[in-house]
C-alpha cells in the first residue's frame, strides 16, 4: 500500500486499485488544472489542482466506506468513483464549463465515455469494476451515489476545506471528521445521525460564506466570464475540435488562445491580469427574472445591442448573468426524533441562508476600462433598469 502525504489530510492510504488509477493519463492531467481556476486572481496561493483535491475526495471517501462498514463491489466502487469524479472537467474547470456543454453537450460529470475510451476502463475492468457503473455514481446516481455527489458528499467536505486553507479564507473550515462520523445508511439513503442538525448546517454556513467571498468573488467572475467568450469564439471558428478542447491543461488553453488571432487580446489580459471592469453590477431584486440566467445565444444579441449604442465592438461587451442561487446541502437528511427529515424541515438557518444567497447574486456587464462610461449608460437603456439598483 502506498501512501501519500497530503497538506489536508496528513498521510492518505491508496489501495492498490487507486495507484493504478492514479498512474493514468487522464488522472494526471489533473495535476495541471487548477481547482479554483480564476480565483488565483484574487487570491494568490489558490494553486491547488483538481488533482490533489481528487485523492483527498478518494480519501474521505474510503474513511466513510469503512465507518458505514461497506464492503465487496460496493465500497470499491465508491472509492474508484470518488477518485475519478473530475476526470471529466475541461481546462480551468467551471470555467469552461459552458462551452463544453454548448458544443459537447454533456456536463463534467457525465464521464461514462471517457471511462469506456481510456485507459481507465483496462484499470477499472482490471480491478473487477464495471465503468458504467462507476461513470453513474459519478453522477450521484445507484446505490449510495449521494456519498459522491449528493447534498453532503465527500466532495464538498474536501473542496471546502481545501480551498479555505490555499485561499486563507477561514469560512470553508467545516468539521468534515465529524460530518464523517455521523453517516449513516438508513432506507439505502445517506442521513446523519440523531443530534447532528447543527452539523449539516455547517456545510452550508460554510459554502454561503465561500461563495460570498471566494467562489463568486466578482474579479474571477469577470476573468471566468472573459475566458467564457474567448473559449466559444475559439470552438465556434473552428481553430480546435470540441473534443480536444476539453481535454486541455489550463496552460494548453492560454497558449492555444493566444496563438488565434480573434482570441489573442483576451488572452493576455488573463495572463497579465488586465481585466475587464464591472460597468453595472445589480442586485436581484433590481433584475426582472427574464433577465436571470440568460440563455447564451440571447446573451450574446444584447451584447450586441449594448456595444452598438456605446459605440464600441461588440467583444468588448459581457454580460453575465448567473442563475438562481441554490443550497442542496438543504436537503441533506438528518434524524430527528428518530426520524430522517430534510434540513430544510428542521433548521431556521435554512431560509436565512437561502436568503443570503440570493443577497450574494448580482448581475455583472462588463468592458474594458475605457469603455467603462459609454458601455454602463448603454446597458442601462438597453435593459431598461436602474443602473443603481
Amino acid at each position: 500500500m502506498t501512501i501519500v502525504k497530503d497538506g489536508i489530510h496528513d498521510y492518505i492510504e491508496l489501495c492498490p486499485m487507486a495507484e493504478d488509477i492514479l498512474d493514468t493519463a487522464p488522472m494526471q492531467r489533473l495535476r495541471y488544472i487548477r481547482q479554483l481556476s480564476t480565483v488565483q486572481l484574487v487570491y494568490p496561493s489558490a494553486n491547488h489542482t483538481r488533482f490533489e483535491h481528487s485523492l483527498g475526495v478518494y480519501h474521505l471517501a474510503s474513511r466513510s466506506v469503512d465507518r458505514l462498514g461497506l464492503v465487496d463491489e460496493l465500497a470499491k466502487r465508491l472509492r474508484a468513483a470518488a477518485l475519478v469524479h473530475d476526470v471529466g472537467h475541461g481546462p480551468f474547470g467551471h470555467q469552461t464549463e459552458r462551452a463544453i456543454e454548448r458544443h459537447l453537450g454533456r456536463h463534467h460529470d457525465e464521464i461514462d465515455w471517457l471511462l469506456a475510451d481510456t485507459e481507465l476502463a483496462s484499470v477499472l475492468d482490471r480491478h473487477g469494476l464495471d465503468p458504467a457503473a462507476v461513470a453513474e455514481t459519478v453522477d450521484g446516481c445507484g446505490p449510495l451515489g449521494e456519498l459522491v455527489s449528493g447534498a453532503l458528499d465527500v466532495d464538498r467536505m474536501d473542496y471546502l476545506v481545501r480551498d479555505a486553507h490555499h485561499t486563507g479564507v477561514p469560512y470553508g473550515t467545516i468539521d468534515h471528521a465529524r460530518l464523517l462520523y455521523a453517516l449513516r445508511v438508513i432506507d439505502g439513503e445517506l442521513a446523519l445521525a440523531q443530534g447532528n442538525v447543527a452539523t449539516a448546517e455547517s456545510a452550508l454556513i460554510a459554502r454561503t460564506l465561500m461563495n460570498a467571498t471566494v467562489y463568486r468573488h466578482h474579479v474571477s467572475r469577470i476573468a471566468g466570464a472573459m475566458l467564457d467568450r474567448a473559449s466559444e469564439r475559439l470552438l465556434a471558428d473552428g481553430e480546435l475540435s470540441p473534443q480536444h478542447f476539453a481535454r486541455l491543461t489550463d496552460a494548453e488553453l492560454l497558449a492555444e488562445l493566444s496563438a488565434f488571432d480573434r482570441t489573442a487580446d483576451l488572452s493576455n489580459r488573463l495572463r497579465e491580469r488586465r481585466l475587464y471592469k464591472r460597468t453595472l453590477w445589480l442586485r436581484r431584486d433590481g433584475v426582472p427574472d427574464e433577465l436571470i440566467d440568460i440563455e447564451y445565444h440571447r446573451a450574446r444579441d444584447i451584447e450586441r445591442e449594448i456595444a452598438a449604442d456605446a459605440g464600441v465592438d461588440p467583444t468588448e461587451v459581457i454580460v453575465d448573468s448567473p442563475g438562481e442561487p441554490a443550497s442542496p446541502e438543504s436537503k441533506a437528511r438528518v434524524v430527528v426524533d428518530g426520524e430522517p427529515v430534510r434540513l430544510e424541515a428542521e433548521s431556521s438557518l435554512v431560509s436565512g441562508l437561502d436568503a443570503c444567497a440570493r443577497d450574494i447574486w448580482r448581475l455583472g456587464v462588463y468592458a474594458p476600462p475605457e469603455a467603462v462610461p459609454a458601455v454602463r449608460e448603454a446597458a442601462t437603456a438597453v435593459l431598461g433598469i436602474d443602473g443603481d439598483a
